[in-house]
């Protein structure tokens, strides 16, 4: 309990990834990604489970070494390159219910974001409770602004705009998701499968906490960043 609530952390961690192969686990300063998110889940002392959501024996060994739980194993059909992260949630949540385990709040942590830390938990779970939310959802600011985004049409020309139009000094800051963190009342969740409907706050994190691991240049910036302790 925290604040008189309920919190349970999921950690989605599915092996088979194709586009960097076992990604979760992969040695990142020394240690598997995942344990940075199950650490950070730890250090922020309030969870009531911490749940390695897998499919693989191997990634619930090395999440269990760090302090997760892995009481039953997500079925190959969750975890699929297709796999929805909702279904997922509510399978986890489902299951536990099942056996009788219900919390107030979720909040799932991807293994992708090994910078975000026990702070940005807390302070992500304070927006929640301050403004009585529904959900909150961890967001930084774009690197580029969307007006000099472009396409390319079917004549392999850019389509037009005029970048005249718009003073960088007079555009309004506009942020990304950045999937570290997203909270959300379970009964909330169950009903919508959804966090974004009513009273969805954002939490803003700084960009050098930010990175989410998609490919190998994602990876070893990540690396950079740990073993030089960037941050803002």
């Amino acid at each position: 309990m925290f604040k008189g609530k309920s919190f349970l952390a999921i950690i989605p961690a599915r092996s088979g990834s194709k586009g960097l192969k076992d990604k979760n686990i992969m040695e990142l300063d020394g240690k598997p990604l995942l344990a940075y998110t199950v650490e950070s889940a730890m250090k922020s002392n309030i969870f009531d489970n911490i749940i390695l959501s897998t499919n693989s024996k191997e990634y619930a060994k090395i999440g269990n070494k760090y302090g997760a739980e892995t009481p039953f194993l997500r079925p190959n059909k969750l975890s699929e390159d297709d796999t929805s992260t909702i279904d997922v949630i509510t399978y986890v949540l489902e299951t536990l219910a099942s056996v009788g385990k219900t919390y107030d709040y979720f909040i799932l942590l991807q293994p992708t974001s090994p910078l975000r830390n026990e702070k940005n938990i807390l302070e992500s779970v304070d927006i929640l409770l301050n403004n009585s939310g529904n959900a909150v959802v961890s967001i930084c600011e774009l690197d580029h602004p969307s007006n000099i985004n472009t396409k390319i049409k079917s004549n392999n020309t850019l389509d037009f705009y005029d970048l005249k139009k718009v003073r960088r000094q007079d555009i309004e800051k506009e942020y990304r998701i950045n999937g570290a963190i997203y909270i959300c009342g379970i009964k909330y969740f169950m009903k919508y499968k959804s966090f974004y409907k009513e009273k969805c706050y954002p939490y803003i994190m700084d960009k050098a906490s930010s990175i989410d691991i998609d490919d190998i240049y994602d990876f070893k910036y990540a690396e950079y960043s740990i073993k030089n302790t960037v941050s803002l």
